[in-house]
């Protein structure tokens, strides 16, 4: 029979034509309405954010006779394959970025296949905005011209921002980046204006450059609340207007006539200039008064010259004064200003510069001063005057230090006709007593534009007097002392040293020690040697090392401080004493039996203790170690047969006298008496006593171990336990 679903089929199906008594029924997908991620995409959306490689949707649908199915999907050749299914289960995977700005829609045809039966569909995805779009300012660069005169609060022009992003995103506000701007900017239309109270100033700013930010309203962007601002620079040029009176540069103006000026030289030449300097009118100059018909000016150019010869003028100086008139565009006169002029009438450089001092002419001046006066601090005790009795450019000179570069310096450096010279402190440090105590150096006077080119030195010859400027200084930063221990009170340990360069009693140095270890010290105030206090009594034993501080002073308090280390040598003071521990031993054979002597003094070789036998009975058993004291058996003597063997008809206790002697100069030594029970490995002592002629193994022998004071007492312990043997 003919296929049911005749509208979804895409052309003739051969098995409908061939088997019209087998039909198969096409798959066909779920819809599953607005929102849903499963079934066949209708009425579906996506933001234009979602990352590539996302899980966007699943194809969803079955087959009537529960045939597995195929899913596809496929797009206009033209257009981008911007998703791919995989066939099987469905799922949409995004595989290129979306942009709503670019594409709001795209158009997909999927299809489900029973393998044998195709069902396609088309399908619209809607692309959703997100705030991914930043502002942009459109008809840049922003030039505007503005006239200086324009009133507060007017508006001067308009930026615009556009966002492509619709919503919050798409909003743009406008503000400035620079709070303290003359402008302001409306935050939704951008319109500039000039701030109420603001003013333009051609003058003195000619152009302004004003940042205009624009920022979108926000919005989500990969799951984040993002805000895109854009920044733009608005150049305001201001516009000159003739509000300014005309000015003159250069002043003040000073001219000369010398004896051989002619009539018609120009003596000087003023210049002036509108004020308004972008748009500047025509300006005149004329002479008010106080030419006396003795100068006139040229109108344009502004030149002063010369009408009568120098002979016939009347004065020495001539004080006039120049007008500057502006001329507006339509020929009438404007803004003006008045500068005064002085020319002075002037003879033949026939003089050098002199300097005088308070009674005349004088060429050495003299002072007494404190070494190191404050930065800027003026020679007040110098009264030297400089003058030059020629006129105009021939009493120019210059003043100049010649041999106290750095240290001083002099003012006026430039002088006309006469001043009184003042010499400036520049380096206080470079003046110093200890360094030098007089310091001496010259006035030069020059002319400049002479061209003899005259001039005169004075010398300056400054006494200085000392200050306490320094501080004493020890010739070290520590001072080590090696003393022995058993030095008598009183005794000298080291001398330091410390210098102060100033003079009198400022370098006067006192003496002192202090800290934790200067119990035991004394220091002389003057000298600086430091002895050991009358009473003291040293012991390297109980402590070897001394450290304490010691100070220098000056009679003002000013003072440096070193350290001192003193190290106690030590004497050989202490004898070896062997210890209470070491009593009775008993000698097991292979095994020494050891014995030891402690000597208290704190160095070597003083307690370093050396071992020996000094007297045994009999001689030939025990050997020692000089170093370790250890006690063993000699060689031959491996068992207690061989003891015996050599050793007939004695028990088996053995005196040994022992000494420990010390490696000092002069050297102490300590004897003791060493009575020694030797066993074997399994415990059993030896004990020998004659008796018909045999011998008997005694269960009990003990070892004993007596510091002996004097040899006495030893000889009478020895014989008695011999005896006993």
């Amino acid at each position: 029979r003919w296929c049911e679903a005749p509208s979804l089929c895409l052309g003739v199906c051969l098995f409908c034509v061939l088997l019209p008594a087998q039909a198969n029924f096409a798959p066909h997908f779920f819809d599953n309405g607005v929102g849903s991620t499963n079934g066949n995409m209708a009425l579906f959306s996506l933001p234009e954010d979602t990352p590539v490689g996302s899980h966007v949707y699943t194809l969803n649908g079955t087959d009537p006779e529960g045939d597995p199915i195929s899913y596809h999907i496929s797009f206009d050749p033209s257009a981008r394959s911007i998703f791919s299914v995989d066939p099987t289960f469905g799922n949409i995977t995004l595989v290129e970025e979306l942009d709503r700005e670019r594409e709001d829609e795209i158009e997909a045809i999927i299809s489900i296949s029973d393998g044998l039966n195709l069902v396609a569909e088309k399908v619209v995805i809607l692309v959703t905005d997100a705030n991914d779009e930043a502002p942009m300012f459109i008809q840049e660069p922003y030039v505007v011209l503005v006239p200086e005169d324009i009133p507060a609060g007017s508006s001067i022009f308009k930026v615009h921002a556009v966002d492509r992003d619709t919503g919050s995103g798409g909003s743009v506000t406008y503000f400035l980046q620079n709070l303290h701007s003359p402008f302001a900017v409306d935050r939704h239309s951008g319109v500039l204006r000039l701030q109420p109270g603001a003013t333009l100033d051609y003058e003195r700013s000619r152009t302004h450059y004003i940042t205009v930010v624009a920022k979108d309203g926000g919005g989500r962007l990969h799951g984040a609340d993002v805000v895109f601002s854009v920044t733009t620079t608005v150049t305001v040029n201001v516009e000159d207007v003739q509000d300014m009176a005309p000015v003159f540069v250069g002043t003040p103006y000073y001219g000369y006539v010398y004896e051989d000026t002619l009539p018609g030289s120009e003596v000087l030449k003023v210049v002036a200039m509108d004020g308004d300097r972008g748009k500047p009118n025509r300006i005149l100059y004329s002479l008010v008064n106080g030419s006396d018909g003795a100068f006139e000016i040229n109108e344009t150019s502004g030149d002063i010259s010369l009408t009568q010869s120098p002979a016939q003028l009347q004065r020495e100086v001539y004080e006039l004064h120049v007008q500057v008139t502006e001329i507006s565009p339509v020929g009438s006169p404007a803004a003006q200003a008045i500068v005064p002029v002085t020319i002075r009438i002037v003879d033949l450089n026939n003089h050098p510069p002199t300097f005088y001092g308070e009674s005349g002419p004088q060429n050495r001046f003299e002072l007494s001063m404190n070494e190191h006066p404050p930065q800027g601090e003026i020679l007040r005790g110098l009264k030297i005057t400089v003058n030059d009795s020629d006129q105009g450019a021939n009493a120019k000179f210059n003043l100049q230090l010649v041999g106290a570069r750095g240290i001083f310096r002099v003012v006026p450096q430039t002088v006309l006709n006469e001043a009184q010279v003042t010499i400036i402190v520049e380096n206080s440090a470079a003046i110093d007593f200890e360094k030098s105590r007089v310091l001496t150096f010259k006035l030069l006077a020059v002319e400049v534009n002479t061209p003899e080119k005259f001039s005169s030195t004075a010398d300056v010859v400054i006494q200085l007097l000392d200050t306490n400027d320094n501080v004493p200084k020890f010739n070290s930063h520590y001072y080590v002392a090696r003393i022995p221990e058993n030095a008598p009170g009183g005794s000298s340990v080291v001398a330091v040293t410390a210098m102060d360069p100033d003079t009198g009693h400022w370098g006067e140095v006192k003496y002192s020690i202090y800290g934790t270890g200067a119990d035991l010290f004394l220091i002389h105030p003057s000298t600086g040697l430091i002895y050991t206090q009358p009473w003291a009594s040293l012991d390297a034993e109980a402590t070897a090392r001394y450290n304490f501080f010691v100070k220098a002073e000056d009679m003002e308090g000013k003072y440096s401080v070193a350290e001192v280390f003193i190290t106690l040598s030590d004497v050989n003071d202490h004898c070896p004493q062997f210890g209470n521990s070491i009593q009775k031993k008993t000698m097991v054979l292979g095994t020494p039996v050891k014995i030891e002597a402690i000597d208290e003094d704190a160095e070597e070789p003083n307690n370093l203790v050396d071992y020996s036998i000094t007297h045994a009975e009999p001689a030939n058993v025990f050997d020692i170690d000089a170093h370790t004291g250890e006690i063993w058996l000699k060689n031959s003597i491996r068992s207690l047969d061989a003891l015996h063997n050599i050793t007939p008809g004695r028990d088996c206790i053995w005196s040994l006298e022992v000494q420990a002697k010390d490696r000092g100069s002069p050297s102490f030594s300590t004897t003791a008496l060493l009575k020694m029970d030797i066993t074997d490995t399994e415990g059993r002592r030896l004990r020998y006593m004659k008796r018909d002629q045999g011998l008997f193994l005694y269960p009990h022998c003990q070892i004993a171990l007596l510091n002996l004071s004097n040899m006495n007492l030893y000889s009478r312990v020895f014989q008695g336990a011999a005896q006993a043997s």
